[in-house]
């Protein structure tokens, strides 16, 4: 196809000719012909297709932000030759340029480039772009080729050890109050009430109390981690702050399932990620928070924690301090409070109940979250 430049000099040769031919004057007509030459001979240049067979790898496929990651290209000429090309790799909405060499035809090589990793998402990378242009500039034609690939470019993370719940712990697994009723794990002891099981009767306890005793039972579980964060625009007018809340909420939540505990994230939005506590939970976690984003939610943080399953810690990433009161509403359903907040405008002091971090990089949050795993 013609460049704004193909199309100028169309438009100008063929008036040009027209005033030539009718002034009676050669040289302008003579002009006029040599750019139409030109405008046709660009275009035949550019009409040959090259064949060629293009492999794309992608060296990681999943990388932290910011982090290296590189493309390669296999490409073999099925062709004659691939003079006067030059390439782009899609990349997102950017455009990367490739240093595709000339190649005899039968000819393979290999080219590496890097890939940005400087955005958070999910990011598409091909199909690369071939271009040939004439010499002139004056057309020129772009081909496709290869499949595009997807480069999982995911929150940047610090190591983050797991917070104490506050359980009691039991040999056949932690408990706690808040633990559903089940039959596998011995609790407490408390008094008989009509419609308990006999054969859940502590006779030694009720022999000594005078009172029927019976057997708490409990099923033991881990607790879970439940990290919400906020992701509605309002609260984060500059980007990167979001940006470091999802690191946090990502850091948190990947400290728990390389514990192999259980991990709830959830937005206004609905939920993210719901693990058991398992091996691959840190690739689920990590691979769920690369893609979000802010957006309008049909409720608040607070709005849905309310909806959860209580029992376990609650890490909450914000940013200012409007949600304190009303996480402090939800306190006594948790184990464990946490408020993050990401370069607060102005302190704050946190509920009783609740303890609160404020940051301003992941190191920040690294070293008051040290200090507050040593706080039970």
């Amino acid at each position: 196809m013609l460049t704004p430049l193909g199309w100028g000099t169309a438009a100008v040769s063929a008036p040009l000719y027209a005033a030539g031919w009718w002034l009676g004057y050669p040289e302008p007509a003579m002009l006029a012909v040599a750019g139409l030459a030109a405008v046709g001979a660009a275009a035949l240049w550019t009409l040959p297709q090259p064949k060629l067979d293009v492999r794309r790898e992608i060296a990681p496929l999943k990388v932290e932000r910011g982090e290296p990651a590189v493309g390669v290209l296999h490409v073999t000429n099925k062709g004659r030759g691939t003079r006067g090309l030059s390439a782009h790799d899609a990349a997102g909405s950017t455009s990367v340029a490739v240093d595709v060499p000339r190649l005899r035809a039968g000819g393979t090589r290999s080219v590496t480039y890097r890939l940005p990793t400087e955005r958070r998402g999910e990011i598409p990378v091909g199909p690369l772009r071939l271009v040939r242009a004439d010499p002139l500039r004056l057309a020129r034609r772009v081909r496709e080729y290869g499949a595009p690939q997807i480069l999982l470019v995911r929150p940047r993370t610090v190591r983050l050890p797991l917070l104490p719940s506050g359980r009691a712990h039991h040999l056949e697994g932690p408990t706690s109050d808040r633990s559903p009723a089940g039959t596998a794990t011995f609790h407490a002891l408390r008094e008989y009430v009509i419609g308990d099981e006999m054969r859940h009767i502590h006779w030694k306890s009720s022999a000594r109390t005078g009172t029927l005793m019976v057997r708490q039972l409990v099923d033991a579980s881990l607790p879970t981690t439940t990290v919400v964060l906020e992701a509605r625009p309002e609260s984060w007018p500059e980007p990167d702050d979001f940006e470091l809340a999802v690191d946090a909420a990502a850091s948190v939540a990947a400290g728990a399932a390389a514990a192999n505990f259980p991990v709830r994230i959830l937005t206004g939005n609905g939920p993210l990620a719901d693990t058991r506590g398992g091996p691959g939970d840190m690739e689920v976690v990590l691979d769920r928070l690369t893609s979000v984003t802010t957006r309008e939610g049909p409720q608040s943080t607070v709005d849905a924690v309310r909806r959860v399953r209580a029992g376990g810690s609650l890490v909450v990433v914000t940013s200012g301090a409007a949600e304190l009161g009303r996480i402090a509403a939800v306190r006594s359903r948790f184990d464990r409070v946490v408020v993050l907040r990401v370069r607060p405008p102005e302190p704050a002091s946190a509920p009783p109940g609740v303890h609160l971090i404020d940051f301003g990089d992941l190191d920040g949050l690294a070293e008051s979250w040290r200090r507050l795993g040593s706080v039970r």
